[in-house]
């Protein structure tokens, strides 16, 4: 409780103890207010009051009713629909505000006598609004609110001679649901900040979980491909017999195929890798070099820079062809710098993976 009221003001509105600065995550989420039922709640809320404020209405008076409705619907859908927790002070002090006007306005042309309590639905709407604008974080403008309400009713009575007393008889009732929602806000919501803590633990921890799977399957995948493509020629080289000109030039095909999975390894991909053989076969030489601009960039870019650099491969016929990616935030994501004698040339790619020049 202390630590919560040393957090003082928030957005501008009084502070009590139940009202609270913003925190990560939504209430919504746990109170169930962006489901389907919870719109359904609305729309019975919005139903109900366009019925009962034109069942009710004084000759004369609809337009008062109309106004008092599209007041507190609009709220109500505010409710549920604001994001953020608590709920962003503009619309807090339309949610809070707007029952009591709409109660002015409907109390302004209300008959005496009136026939039903029904007449006086702006308190029950209010009164709504004000429980969910408590659950919601702000407990000082729900109380205003409801308050003011109250204030209303007895003020109405008093100057139409029914009497403060029953102006207040009517009214004060409508204190009890405000209370509930008050205990839960004092009770219920501080435990929010340790829901959604957990919740964001758990997500790291399986995050956490899924890297260091996806590093042992890298590492399992690195040591198969490793003992199919080394081991045979380990196993050569501990032979006495002196290699062959083609075994030795296996040897350097392998060596360099191994140096380019640790220089490069987004260009690891069976394709690039393929293409490079055959190209250091045909005597070109293969430089690839990964400065990782695209550690971060989405799939498809990924795709598209990679498997560009295939056919670069492929019609290299001799010299040198070295392929860069680039540090992230340049201008240019990728490059393939092909020289053959005297003939240079140079083709670059954009950071969404298209060809910018060549």
């Amino acid at each position: 409780m202390s630590r919560r009221l040393l957090r003082g003001q928030v957005d501008g509105l009084p502070q009590l103890p139940g009202d609270e600065p913003e925190r990560v995550g939504d209430v919504r989420e746990l109170m169930g207010l962006r489901t389907l039922a919870a719109a359904s709640m609305v729309g019975f809320f919005i139903l109900t009051f366009a019925v009962v404020g034109s069942m009710t209405a004084p000759p004369g008076g609809l337009w008062a009713e109309w106004l008092a409705w599209a007041l507190v619907s609009v709220a109500a859908v505010a409710l549920i629909r604001t994001p953020g927790d608590p709920v962003p002070v503009s619309w807090t002090w339309y949610i809070s505000t707007a029952g009591p006007v709409g109660m002015a306005v409907v109390l302004s042309v209300l008959e005496i006598p009136f026939g039903t309590k029904l007449a006086l639905w702006p308190l029950s709407a209010t009164t709504a609004l004000a429980t969910y604008l408590c659950v919601r974080g702000r407990t000082s403008a729900a109380w205003a609110s409801q308050m003011t309400a109250i204030g209303l009713c007895g003020l109405w009575a008093h100057l139409t001679d029914q009497g403060l007393g029953y102006g207040l008889s009517l009214s004060l009732p409508s204190l009890a649901p405000l209370l509930m929602a008050t205990f839960f806000t004092l009770t219920i919501r501080p435990a929010a900040s340790d829901i959604f803590a957990l919740r964001a633990a758990a997500t790291a921890a399986a995050a956490a979980e899924a890297a260091h799977g996806a590093v042992l399957d890298e590492r399992d995948r690195q040591l198969v491909r490793l003992d199919a493509q080394a081991r045979p020629l380990l196993e050569r080289l501990a032979d006495p017999t002196p290699l062959t000109d083609e075994e030795r030039r296996s040897c350097a095909l392998v060596e360099a195929r191994l140096r380019d999975s640790l220089r490069a390894p987004v260009l690891d991909a069976p394709g690039v890798v393929d293409a490079a053989w055959q190209a250091r076969a045909r005597g070109v030489e293969v430089l690839m070099l990964d400065d990782h601009g695209l550690d971060g960039a989405p799939e498809p870019v990924r795709e598209r820079v990679v498997q560009a650099m295939i056919p670069a491969l492929s019609q290299a016929r001799e010299g040198t062809i070295t392929i860069r990616i680039l540090p992230p935030g340049r201008r240019v994501l990728a490059t393939v710098l092909q020289a053959d004698g005297d003939r240079i040339s140079r083709v670059e790619y954009d950071p969404e993976g298209e060809l910018i020049s060549g």
